[in-house]
C-alpha cells in the first residue's frame, strides 16, 4: 500500500497547465493541438460555458464521439464551476432521458445525429439542447477566457453514470481531488513521462476512459483519441502516431492478438494497461509473445472508487492471474464477514479506503449507503470506504486473487450491464410477460448477455418483433446475444424464478 507519494492536490483543470507550451498535447483528426493550445480553448470553453449556465455547480452533459468536445468538456466544465456529465456515446434515447432526468442537466450539447434520435419527453423542460459543432463555433468566437480556478478540492467536478446490478443506471459522483490524484496515481506507477503518446480507444464517458486523458496530461504527454471502426484501425493508429500507451479491455485485447502487427509497430509500445475483465493467463501469454518490450500491467477498478490494483508487470507472467496489490492512494482490505482482516488465503470482501473513494450515489442516498460505508477499524485512512461486493483473497505474498461477484452485475466486453435494465426493456414491449437477463461466461466477451422469456398470450410474432424493439430501446453492448424462449420459467422453493437454475442451465 502506498501512502507517502508527495502530492498537492489542485483544481482538476490545472491539469492543461502541466505540459511544456509547445508540446502537443492532444492529437485530433483536424490537427495537432498543443498545450498552449489546451490552455486557450479550455479558458475560451469554461467561460462560454459559465455564460449558458450560470449557476455554480450546474450539470452540463455531452453525448458526442471523440474529439475536441469531449477531450476538453473534464477541464472546462471544471473551470467553470459546473459538473460534467459525460453520457456514454453507445446509449440511446431511454438511457440519456433517465441521465439527464436523474442529473438535472442544465446543458446537453450533442451530435446533431443523436439529438435527432431523442423522443418526446426525453429531454427536461429545463435542459437546453445544442448541436456540437454550433458549440464549439460559439467557443471559437468567444472572446474571454476564464484563468485556473481555485476549486475547493472537494467541490464536485464530475458525474459518471454506471450500471448497477438493479435498477437505472446511478451517477458517481467525483471530486476534484478524486480525478487528480487518480491521474497523478496512474502516470506514478505506469512511469508516464512527457514523451509519452497516448492511444485513447476507450469511451470517455468510463472512469478508465477519462483517466486516458487526464494522467497522460499530468505526465505533459500527448493524447490522440480514437474511435475505432476495426481493430485494424488501432494498429494503424500505433504506426502513424508513434502510441507508447495502449489501455483496453479483454474483447479488444482478444481481437488484437489475432492481427498481424509489423515488429516495428510492436515495438513502438511501452506499456499496455487492462481493466474492465480479468486477462486469462493464454492472452496474457499471447500479449507478452506480441509486445515483448511493453510492460503489461493488469489492473482492477470500480467507478465508485476509481482503481484500487495494479499487477507489477515483472510478476505478471509468474502470477497471471493476480490482481496485484494496492495502486498508489488506495488501501485495500480484505474484510471477513465478522468485520476483521481475513487471514492470508481467507475469502472475503475487497474494501477500498482513501482519498479516491467518490462522494457516493448522486440524490440517492439509499444506494449510497448501502455502498459507501464507514472504513473498516483496520483502516489507516479511516473515514467512507467503498464496500465492493466482491469476494476476494490474500496469498502470502501479499497478492489478491479474485473469486467471484456477490451481485448479479453482466460484465460484458468491459461494459457493466444491470440484467434489470434489460428485463425492463423487454418486458415493456408487451411482448414478453416474464423476462431474466444473464451473464453467461464467453471466450471473446467475458460475459455475453442471455434473455429468456416467457412470451405474453396473443402474441404470435413476438420472437421477430423483440429483437428489432431491443435494437431501438437498447445501446448496442446491452442486446442478447441469445433470446431463449420458454413456455414456462423455473420456479425456486422460494416462489421466485429460478435465476441460478437458468443460469446453470445456459453455462453449461
Amino acid at each position: 500500500m502506498s501512502f507517502d507519494l508527495p502530492t498537492t492536490i489542485r483544481p482538476l483543470d490545472h491539469l492543461a497547465l502541466r505540459g511544456a507550451d509547445a508540446a502537443p498535447a492532444l492529437v485530433l483528426r483536424e490537427g495537432p493541438l498543443s498545450y498552449k493550445d489546451l490552455r486557450d480553448r479550455v479558458g475560451r470553453m469554461a467561460a462560454w460555458l459559465q455564460s449558458q449556465v450560470n449557476e455554480p455547480g450546474g450539470r452540463v452533459a455531452s453525448w458526442a464521439a471523440k474529439g475536441e468536445l469531449t477531450c476538453l468538456m473534464p477541464l472546462a466544465a471544471a473551470r467553470a464551476g459546473l459538473v460534467h456529465v459525460p453520457i456514454n456515446p453507445l446509449l440511446k434515447h431511454a438511457q440519456v432521458a433517465h441521465i439527464l432526468a436523474d442529473s438535472g442537466a442544465r446543458l446537453l450539447i450533442a451530435t446533431a445525429s443523436r439529438l435527432a434520435g431523442l423522443e418526446a419527453g426525453d429531454c427536461p423542460a429545463d435542459c437546453r439542447l445544442l448541436a456540437e459543432a454550433d458549440a464549439l463555433a460559439a467557443v471559437a468566437a468567444h472572446a474571454e477566457a476564464l484563468a485556473p480556478s481555485e476549486a475547493d478540492p472537494d467541490a464536485l467536478a464530475a458525474i459518471l453514470y454506471t450500471s448497477g446490478s438493479t435498477g437505472k443506471p446511478k451517477g458517481v459522483m467525483l471530486s476534484h481531488a478524486n480525478m487528480w490524484l487518480g491521474a497523478e496515481s496512474v502516470a506514478d506507477y505506469l512511469g508516464m513521462a512527457a514523451d509519452d503518446v497516448t492511444l485513447a480507444v476507450l469511451p470517455l464517458s468510463f472512469d478508465y476512459g477519462q483517466n486516458q486523458l487526464l494522467s497522460t496530461w499530468y505526465a505533459g504527454g500527448s493524447v490522440v483519441p480514437l474511435d475505432y471502426l476495426t481493430p485494424r484501425d488501432v494498429v494503424k493508429a500505433v504506426d502513424r502516431h508513434g502510441v507508447t500507451t495502449l489501455a483496453a479491455v479483454p474483447p479488444l485485447w482478444v481481437q488484437l492478438v489475432e492481427l498481424e502487427w509489423p515488429n516495428e509497430v510492436a515495438a513502438k509500445l511501452r506499456r499496455l494497461t487492462n481493466s474492465g475483465g480479468a486477462l486469462t493467463p493464454d492472452l496474457v501469454r499471447s500479449l507478452r509473445g506480441l509486445f515483448p518490450q511493453a510492460r503489461l500491467f493488469p489492473m482492477y477498478g470500480l467507478t465508485e472508487a476509481f482503481r484500487s490494483t495494479y499487477l507489477d508487470p515483472s510478476l505478471v507472467d509468474s502470477h497471471p492471474t493476480s490482481m496485484g496489490k494496492a495502486i498508489p492512494h488506495a488501501e485495500i482490505l480484505v474484510i471477513g464477514d465478522g468485520g476483521e482482516v481475513t487471514a492470508d488465503g481467507e475469502e472475503g470482501e475487497l474494501v477500498h479506503c482513501g482519498p479516491l473513494v467518490a462522494q457516493g450515489y448522486w440524490q440517492d442516498p439509499v444506494r449510497t449507503a448501502e455502498r459507501f460505508k464507514p472504513a473498516p477499524a483496520a483502516s489507516r485512512y479511516g473515514g467512507m470506504a467503498v464496500w465492493s461486493g466482491d469476494r476476494v483473497k490474500r496469498e502470502g505474498e501479499g497478492l489478491l486473487y479474485f473469486v467471484g461477484r456477490r451481485d448479479a452485475m453482466i460484465k460484458s466486453a468491459g461494459n457493466r450491464i444491470s440484467p434489470q435494465e434489460i428485463e425492463e426493456a423487454a418486458l415493456a414491449s408487451g411482448l414478453v410477460a416474464e423476462a431474466v437477463a444473464l451473464g453467461i461466461p464467453d471466450e471473446r466477451l467475458g460475459q455475453a448477455v442471455h434473455l429468456v422469456v416467457r412470451a405474453a398470450s396473443g402474441h404470435s410474432g413476438a420472437e421477430q418483433e423483440l429483437p428489432r424493439i431491443l435494437l431501438k430501446e437498447l445501446p448496442n453492448f446491452m442486446q442478447p446475444k441469445v433470446i431463449h424462449w420458454r413456455q414456462a420459467m423455473p420456479i425456486s422453493p422460494n416462489g421466485k424464478i429460478d435465476r441460478t437454475g437458468l443460469y446453470q442451465e445456459l453455462a453449461a
